[in-house]
């Protein structure tokens, strides 16, 4: 009898231990996964325009050669061979693009492709000026907002301008003279964003840092400044129209090329 009431008392210990444990199991998942529905309850913004053989591109480029060379009739399978610059449609700029010597595409670990996404919203002024370049007004209305902007964080500048894509005329907003006229970041906003709140990485929806007024002259001052603090950015950008200005995540992806001086990126928010 008592050994039966033992018997007992250990598989009832058993069983209570093995539903213990399948409790917390289920309740608390190992490291990240606890997060994982908040991440499949969230919103998946695509930021990357899509791209073919003559989307806007800058002056010196040729446009991209895509070629079938093998199909789906002939050979059971489809494969492309795509011939284009680094730099083409929505892109990262790694510093080694200006200069020698400074960090390329396959230096920039994957830490600095998930990041806080901050967007100034500049779309407003730039409708009225379209040579308009961001003011030191319009990051602190956003901290004013929002609070400091995020050390680590990726800053985007919302013009609207993606919204002109894919006209290359549309784009490059030539006047009769042949000036460009769009949108730009400032020297002293790049320098606050990267010196002061040590920002990783900032990036825009024209073709270029510096505006159409300073590209005409082949001043590419903006963008220069930024590679050479060892820092990429990405441009083209789109859709920043439909992200919040604060709240939201970026992953900022590229392909991995040995010693790469650009190419095209996949960029998204994930937003609450």
């Amino acid at each position: 009898m008592k050994r039966r009431f033992v018997l007992g008392l250990i598989l009832a210990l058993t069983l209570s231990l093995t539903l213990t444990l399948g409790t917390v199991q289920a309740a608390d998942p190992p490291g990240l996964w606890k997060y994982l529905q908040a991440f499949k309850k969230a919103n998946y913004v695509d930021l990357t325009q899509t791209w073919g053989e003559n989307t806007p591109h800058w002056k010196g480029f040729k446009p991209a050669e895509i070629k079938a060379i093998y199909n789906h009739e002939e050979h059971g399978f489809l494969v492309h061979l795509y011939t284009h610059v680094g730099q083409w449609g929505t892109h990262c700029d790694p510093p080694v693009h200006f200069f020698k010597g400074l960090r390329t595409l396959e230096d920039i670990p994957c830490k600095e492709m998930f990041l806080p996404l901050v967007v100034i919203d500049c779309h407003k002024q730039v409708k009225v000026n379209p040579d308009y370049a961001i003011t030191m007004g319009d990051v602190k209305a956003w901290e004013t907002k929002y609070g400091p902007i995020p050390e680590g964080s990726f800053v985007a500048m919302r013009t609207d301008w993606s919204k002109r894509w894919p006209s290359q005329e549309k784009m490059m907003n030539a006047d009769d003279k042949g000036v460009l006229h769009y949108p730009a970041w400032s020297q002293e906003v790049l320098e606050y964003l990267y010196n002061e709140r040590k920002v990783t990485a900032t990036g825009h929806e024209t073709t270029d840092t510096d505006g159409g007024l300073r590209v005409t002259k082949d001043n590419y001052g903006m963008e220069a400044w930024i590679l050479k603090q060892n820092k990429y950015q990405i441009e083209v950008l789109a859709n920043l129209d439909k992200v919040p200005e604060a709240g939201a995540f970026v992953v900022v992806t590229w392909p991995k090329p040995k010693a790469g001086s650009g190419f095209p990126a996949r960029v998204f928010a994930i937003v609450p």
